[in-house]
């Protein structure tokens, strides 16, 4: 039964915290909160006020929590199996509609744009979302490989060819024996494939 805030205040309530918040709301809002009522600070419906705020307080939770519409599709999923090695392209790849299964933690792809020509380090399965650390760069130049090697400085420009001693994809810094004269020189790869010495 539902009593008038007078009676709330010459009676008091069912507790003395209770009364205690009703006259700070009181004192400060000049109303009566419409949660603080005789029958619903009873003992009796206390364990029932609890279950209600603990649900509402995980859907507030759950809420909060769940990704955003954009973080959940549009997400690339392979179309077929990749396997190990494969070069990545376009057309394997299709939008997940909800960004994919996710088998781990850590960063995965969002958008196809970000691994078209890389190389897939680990399977790639379809429907399931696809890890950063199961993509690598594509490697342009292979261990024992001939690779055209490139000096250039103050306008001299001097080519050979030597055998690479290292795998590398553009911009690591790899060994290359000199063919010619067998001395073994570091440099980069470039997006041509060649390797950088000097300059």
């Amino acid at each position: 039964m539902r009593r008038p805030p007078e009676w709330l205040a010459t009676h008091g309530c069912a507790s003395p915290l209770a009364g205690e918040r009703f006259a700070r709301a009181r004192g400060k809002t000049g109303i009566l909160p419409n949660t603080l009522s005789e029958d619903r600070i009873s003992p009796a419906n206390g364990s029932s006020g609890r279950r209600l705020i603990t649900v509402a307080l995980l859907a507030l939770a759950a809420a909060i929590c769940r990704p955003t519409h954009a973080q959940e599709t549009g997400a690339p999923t392979p179309k077929a199996v990749i396997y190990p090695g494969d070069v990545i392209r376009d057309d394997m790849l299709v939008d997940g509609a909800e960004g994919g299964v996710r088998d781990s933690s850590g960063p995965y792809v969002a958008s196809p744009a970000l691994i078209v020509g890389k190389v897939a380090r680990a399977t790639l399965l379809p429907g399931h979302a696809i890890p950063y650390a199961s993509i690598s760069n594509r490697k342009l130049v292979a261990n024992g490989a001939e690779v055209k090697l490139v000096f250039a400085e103050d306008g001299l420009l001097i080519m050979t060819t030597g055998a690479a001693l290292q795998d590398g994809s553009i911009g690591d810094v790899v060994r290359v024996r000199n063919s010619d004269s067998g001395v073994t020189v570091s440099g980069a790869v470039q997006p041509d494939g060649s390797v950088m010495v000097g300059g």
